[in-house]
């Protein structure tokens, strides 16, 4: 099987910082990235106030300091696959996903990510399962329209 190990270029909408509308808990963020960052978080106000970081990186690093929900570690998997499902909810980033079957996803970083993605060599690839997962579903959730 082909891989896919670096979600830039053509392959950017993969990303979680790539432009698209995600609603969690009744506040629209501009990317997956803003969203799970702000879902860290049980205050509302920290999470009013992640939809309003001007771009994705400065998100996660403000995500880097905001005292986590109690629940965080077992709870973030979970969202991460609603936030990014929700995503894929879009018509056309669904039909860029389904160009990638047949590929491996594979989250590649150079930044020492090995729970969502893979960092040389190295890594549980969580989102690109996260990924393939929806891609799998969304031919069955056609069918079912």
């Amino acid at each position: 099987m082909e891989v896919i190990d670096k979600f830039e270029g053509d392959f950017a909408f993969l990303s979680n910082f790539y432009p698209a509308e995600i609603i969690y808990k009744g506040i629209c963020y501009p990317t997956v990235e803003h969203a799970y960052q702000a879902a860290k978080s049980d205050d509302p106000s920290v999470r009013r106030l992640m939809a309003h970081h001007s771009n994705p990186a400065l998100a996660k690093k403000a995500g880097k300091v905001i005292r986590l929900r109690e629940d965080w570690e077992d709870a973030k998997l979970g969202i991460m696959k609603e936030l990014v499902a929700q995503k894929f909810q879009n018509p056309e980033l669904r039909a860029m996903l389904d160009l990638t079957a047949g590929y491996e996803l594979v989250e590649g970083n150079w930044w020492g990510d090995t729970y969502w993605g893979v960092c040389r060599g190295e890594g549980l690839n969580y989102l690109g399962n996260i990924l393939m997962q929806i891609r799998d579903i969304k031919g069955n959730d056609n069918e079912n329209s």
